[in-house]
Parts: C-alpha cells; sequence; structure tokens
C-alpha cells in the first residue's frame, strides 16, 4: 500500500544508468544459416532510430517496455529529452486526449472522484452511451470539500489535500508526491488556497504557483520549483485586486481574473514568473458590472473569455499573450434552447472538423454537448458514471514524474 511521500509503483532513480546515446539494439531473433551452415548476424537498430520509434508508443506500452533492457528503462523513466518530446507528439494524436472530470472548485457536496473520458469517444457517432472511468489517487481528500479545484499541466495533477498541503498526481505512470506544506503568516492564518502547475521554459522545470487568502483579507503567493523541498513567498496580490475563480497557466505566467476597484473594471492580472512581477491589462468584457456573464478560462493554449449573450456564446481567445489587441472572437456558438434556461459554462475542445465540445448548465445541472457548425447541429453525449457537479479538463497521457528536475 502507498503512502503519502512514496513514489509510487515502480519508481527507480536510475542513478547507476548512462545516458544511450551511442547503444545500438539487436532484435531478438531465431538464427539463420547459410547453405555452408555459417550463422548471419541479426540486424541491429542505431538507438536514435529506436528513440524515434518509441516515442510514437502509447504510455501504457512504455512502462511494460521499461522491462526491456537498462537503456530502455533509462530512456523512459529517466530521460527528460525523451519524455518531453513523447508529450508533445501525444498532444498531436487524437487517441491520446483525454477528459479528466473533477470536482468543482470550493464544491460543498461533490464528492472529490477523478473520472477519465476519452475525447475520441465523445465525439464517436456509433457510441450510444460512454462509460466513464474512475481513476484511483492515492490520497483521498476529506470528501464533503474540494479544497481549491485542480490544476493539470503536461500530464500531472495538482489538487489540494486542506489549506497547506498539496499533491501533485500524474495518472498514467501512477506516481505521485506529496508537496511540503505552506507556513502560516505569523500573525493570521490561511482560509483557502489555489494551486497553479506552470511549465516555466526559462527554467526548463516546473513550479506551482499557491494563491492563499488569510484572515485579514490579504492574499499571499507562494512558489514551489520541482526538485526542491520548500516554498519561496513572494509579492502579495494587490490589495485592490478581489480575484474571480482558478489562475492559468500561459506562456511563463499564471494569469486570475480580478476586479480592480482602483478603476471599477474585470482586468486579467498576469503574474511573470522570470521576475515575479504583476501586469493587468483588459478584455473584451471588461466594462461588464459584474462576472455573471463571463467565464474566464484556457484554450488552445491561449486565454480565453466566454461570453454569454441574448442567443449564442462568444469565444474570444488572446492570440498574443499580454497584447490586448490580438484578442481575437474565435467562435460564436447558438443555444439549444431558451437561453434563460440555458447557458454555457466552459469551451473545453474544438476538433479539427469543426466541431466544439462545451460545458452547459440548465435547470442547475452541468452536462456535455457538441455543436457541429458545419451542419449545424447539438449532441448531447449520454455518460454513465460521473457527477453532474463536476469540472473538465483536457489531458494528455505523460512519462512526466512529479518527482523530475529539469
Amino acid at each position: 500500500m502507498m503512502t503519502a511521500g512514496s513514489k509510487g509503483d515502480g519508481e527507480n532513480n536510475g542513478a547507476s544508468y548512462q545516458s544511450p546515446t551511442e547503444e545500438t539494439v539487436t532484435p531478438i531473433s531465431s538464427s539463420s544459416t547459410t547453405p555452408d551452415n555459417s550463422s548471419i548476424d541479426a540486424p541491429s537498430l542505431p538507438f536514435d532510430l529506436v528513440t524515434e520509434i518509441l516515442c510514437w508508443i502509447p504510455v501504457k506500452f512504455l512502462l511494460q517496455f521499461c522491462c526491456v533492457c537498462k537503456s530502455w528503462n533509462y530512456l523512459i523513466s529517466h530521460d527528460s529529452e525523451f519524455q518531453k518530446k513523447h508529450f508533445r507528439l501525444s498532444t498531436t494524436i487524437h487517441d491520446r486526449l483525454h477528459l479528466i472530470l473533477t470536482p468543482r472548485p470550493f464544491s460543498a457536496s461533490c464528492e472529490f472522484l477523478l473520472s477519465d473520458i476519452l475525447i475520441s469517444s465523445i465525439f464517436n457517432n456509433n457510441l450510444s452511451t460512454i462509460t466513464a472511468t474512475h481513476l484511483n489517487y492515492p490520497l483521498i481528500p476529506n470528501k464533503g470539500r474540494c479544497f481549491g479545484g485542480v490544476s493539470s499541466r503536461d500530464g500531472i495533477f495538482c489538487f489540494a489535500i486542506n489549506e497547506l498541503s498539496a499533491l501533485l498526481f500524474n495518472p498514467s505512470i501512477r506516481k505521485f508526491k506529496l508537496l511540503p506544506p505552506l507556513k502560516n503568516p505569523p500573525l493570521n492564518h490561511y482560509l483557502q488556497t489555489i494551486y497553479t502547475l506552470v511549465y516555466h521554459r526559462f527554467t526548463d522545470n516546473y513550479k506551482i504557483v499557491a494563491v492563499s487568502s488569510d484572515i485579514g483579507r490579504q492574499i499571499n503567493v507562494n512558489t514551489h520549483t520541482f526538485g526542491t523541498d520548500h516554498w519561496t513567498k513572494i509579492q502579495n496580490i494587490p490589495n485592490c485586486c478581489r480575484l474571480c475563480g482558478m489562475g492559468i497557466s500561459v506562456n511563463d505566467t499564471v494569469n486570475w481574473l480580478v476586479y480592480d476597484s482602483s478603476c471599477s473594471l474585470w482586468v486579467i492580472l498576469s503574474l511573470d514568473l522570470e521576475d515575479y512581477s504583476y501586469r493587468k491589462f483588459l478584455h473584451p468584457l471588461s466594462n461588464e458590472r459584474s462576472n455573471s456573464k463571463m467565464i474566464f478560462q484556457e484554450l488552445k493554449g491561449c486565454l480565453c473569455i466566454l461570453s454569454q449573450c441574448a442567443n449564442y456564446a462568444d469565444v474570444w481567445i488572446m492570440k498574443e499573450h499580454g497584447n490586448e489587441q490580438s484578442w481575437t472572437k474565435l467562435l460564436s456558438v447558438p443555444y439549444m434552447t431558451d437561453a434563460r434556461s440555458f447557458a454555457y459554462s466552459r469551451a473545453i475542445y474544438v476538433s479539427e472538423d469543426d466541431q466544439v465540445l462545451m460545458r452547459f448548465f440548465k435547470s442547475r445541472k452541468f452536462g456535455l454537448i457538441i455543436y457541429d457548425f458545419k451542419n449545424d447541429t447539438f449532441k448531447i453525449p449520454t455518460i454513465q458514471n460521473i457527477n453532474d457537479q463536476m469540472r473538465p479538463t483536457i489531458y494528455v497521457e505523460s512519462l512526466i514524474s512529479p518527482f523530475s528536475q529539469y
């Protein structure tokens, strides 16, 4: 049985192995003979070619291939360049894209479950019913409450255990790590903490940004870097900014939708992880009096605003991060029924054949719906084994370990 802080199944530090850049691999085969009964050696493959082939293999098979030889085990389990290349290729393969359903942030009634559905099965018209798979995770948070939501990046999930502790978990390779606990501020204590997992290109490493509110109404920010055992306190979020929802990681930044009381506008507050500076910029709905008509999210690797209009929802994306002039209307998705009883709460995925998967809200319940732009049709997939209060996130299979230090 795994316990908190253990390395999960099959963790091996591989310290005695050398990078197998020059090795060749000889396939196992029966010997062949020539007419004079002399043996012929089986052909061998350069290891570079083996690496290229293995990059296209799904994670579940690669984990089995670790047993082939030491060089394969090192490559698959410990070679960061191979892991990152494998992940990049996986993002282009439709059958490796998953929809993970997680508890809604700060839900008091939603049991903490992680449910997995293949994206291809949702768009498959031949399937009348889809059954989600529950993912087993190593630690069970308080089932009566979801602390701070779930953040995901490059196949790794980060979710809070309580106001001070969080867990990293890669379900593809079944490895997890319990993060060191946050320290409470000297005079107060944290009421809640929101974690955002980020890949930082400049250091070629992963970071977690923890935003905690305390009883003094201060919004404290701490960062943790993979490979370390501590948190670093950075500048607080300005007092004039009231956060609304989760942080979103794009281009070495973490971004939040905030209400800025200094200018009475809804703006995006962006934290640059290079120098830990804050910046504000406007979005298409900044002048709205409330945030009830806007959803702040990520789509296609860009910051996205979902705008609720009278008969349809507009999907805006910021093509160039930080450039207010780059906001572009990507989609306008009509409502299936009367807008007074029907609304979209998230744009999840846009397929190559002009279909968009949306999360909708109707009669106090959430569901998934596909709108086909070419045929102007709607489809509501029937999915079993899920909670209709759950929040969808696109997930890609990954070999990247929460223990990695790149």
